[in-house]
């Protein structure tokens, strides 16, 4: 599913993430080493269109 995250749109990408730690119960930093991404690479794309990550809520807003 996140093979190509780079290059996913921000938005459907952003959907996905969220869906995943929620449903799976996931930090961030659990989420990219499940799924083999680079933390900083998936926050930086996010970022790029207004959305950083909220600890608490393990979420991205």
């Amino acid at each position: 599913m996140f093979a190509r995250y780079e290059n996913m749109d921000p938005y459907i990408l952003l959907s996905a993430v969220n869906l995943k730690m929620r449903n799976e119960n996931l930090d961030l930093a659990e989420l990219c080493t499940t799924y083999e991404m680079d933390e900083h690479k998936l926050t930086k794309r996010l970022k790029s269109v207004g959305f950083s990550y909220d600890k608490e809520q393990k979420q991205f807003r």
